[in-house]
């Protein structure tokens, strides 16, 4: 593969004329120079501020990685920057705006034109978490009682502002909403053909003010290249666009995988201590907690471990195999609960589905333990045929057991969690993992405790 970004950095450090420059870097995807970017000094970082024109500037600066983006901002002057913001699509202006400091921020708003400042503070008006945060008002809108004509004519118009063309909106003179008409459509109808016949009145839809939790399903099953957002009136406000569909997913996937690890949000390398501290040790609290309840309770059975010193020595397998399996039905869970529209029936069929692979697992897992640490003990400790394979069925109905258990509890918490409107990621994979190890020692050493010294009087 070619390394762009090195081609790039030569460009810039060579010594063609700015205009020669300029066509040589048109040559790359924007995406590529950005991320050129990182590798350049600041003084080249400038010479290329300066050799591309604001439009093709701004794009670069979209692709940029964000935690970036207000350091290089900085390195413009008053004049680019607000060239830049102004071109810039209005939800990536906000995020840029928000990696600054207040004093500097009110200054370029304030500098900013009246139609980008009104774009800048509807996004701003709403929730990072709800679906509205993530839109872009870069789009065409068309009204309904326009002719074929005059809408190729509003569609020429626009276009030299707004570059999502491909889905164009239509709404009535009050802006609500009436459906949608695909370019390639508008461009092959016959002039004489009414434009109602143009528009998609079943096209997909959101509420801007709708929580992303909410919504990012149904958007996901569509594959639209944007999708409207609407607010309380069903007015157009502003379009959801396929790259924003891709971020906020991933961005939701991320934080999803840092609850699962126990963290309340996802980290970066860029991060200082002290936040990285704080998302992880409010967990890691808990977890010491619980971690010392199943201490406690591992105390309790101090006169089995005493009278049968080998079966410490299986702890950890019981253990291990029983957090292993717990987080894989958490993992499962989450996922199958990110459909808002599961049912009663449907999650209870997922609880027991679970249970019957813990089942599953847990007798062909013991089975095989039974038979192998049986023969391990008698051979490698010199013990009897009795005592080794008393232990080893121990063992094996012990990961029966905690297999089993583990499986629902991996399932059960995350649906409860749901149920009374708490995160289900919440419920992580240390905190699943510490509740099954629980669950473990109490079954393993409770076996070992019953059929080993009350039943076959093996101690």
């Amino acid at each position: 593969m070619p390394n762009y970004e090195r081609e790039i950095i030569r460009i810039i450090r060579g010594n063609d004329t700015p205009p020669v420059m300029k066509d040589k870097l048109m040559a790359y995807h924007e995406n590529s120079i950005a991320a050129a970017l990182s590798d350049m000094s600041v003084s080249e970082r400038q010479r290329l501020y300066r050799i591309l024109d604001v439009d093709d500037l701004s794009d670069v600066i979209e692709y940029a990685e964000e935690s970036a983006v207000s350091g290089y901002l900085e390195e413009m002057d008053i004049k680019k920057k607000v060239a830049v913001l102004t071109k810039m699509d209005a939800d990536k202006a906000v995020l840029l705006l928000e990696q600054l400091d207040k004093k500097e921020r009110e200054t370029l708003i304030e500098l900013l034109g009246d139609d980008v400042k009104k774009d800048i503070a509807l996004i701003s008006s709403f929730d990072e978490d709800q679906i509205g945060s993530k839109m872009t008002t870069n789009f065409i809108a068309l009204h309904a009682d326009l002719s074929i004509k005059q809408a190729m004519k509003e569609l020429i118009r626009q276009a030299a502002d707004h570059d999502n063309i491909a889905t164009l909106y239509v709404v009535d003179d009050n802006n609500i909403f009436r459906g949608a008409i695909v370019l390639k459509d508008l461009i092959v109808a016959r002039e004489g053909s009414p434009l109602e016949d143009l528009i998609i009145t079943s096209y997909p839809f959101v509420y801007a003010k709708e929580e992303i939790d909410d919504c990012i399903e149904r958007i996901k099953d569509y594959s639209e290249d944007s999708i409207p957002a609407l607010d309380e009136e069903n007015k157009l406000l502003g379009i959801i666009t396929a790259q924003d569909i891709i971020k906020v997913v991933d961005d939701e996937m991320g934080e999803d995988y840092a609850k699962l690890a126990g963290l309340s949000a996802e980290e970066d390398l860029a991060e200082p201590l002290k936040e990285s501290v704080k998302k992880r040790l409010p967990w890691l609290v808990i977890l010491l907690g619980l971690g010392l309840v199943v201490s406690s309770v591992v105390g309790l059975f101090e006169a089995v471990m005493a009278q049968i010193t080998i079966a410490v020595f299986f702890q950890s397998l019981i253990l291990d195999m029983s957090g292993n399996v717990g987080t894989q039905s958490l993992a499962v869970t989450i996922r199958v609960l990110m459909d808002e529209n599961l049912t009663g029936k449907q999650k209870a069929r997922l609880v027991f589905k679970e249970g019957r692979i813990g089942l599953t697992n847990g007798l062909l897992l013991g089975s095989l333990s039974v038979v192998f640490i049986g023969f391990y003990i008698h051979f490698s400790q010199h013990a009897t045929w009795q005592f080794s394979f008393g232990i080893s069925v121990c063992i094996g109905l012990a990961l029966v057991l905690a297999l089993v258990i583990s499986s629902l509890i991996g399932t059960v918490v995350p649906i409860f969690f749901k149920k009374i409107k708490i995160d289900p990621a919440v419920a992580s994979g240390p905190l699943i993992t510490t509740l099954n190890d629980l669950v473990a020692v109490i079954t393993y050493y409770g076996l070992v405790w019953f059929l080993l010294i009350e039943v076959m009087h093996i101690a």
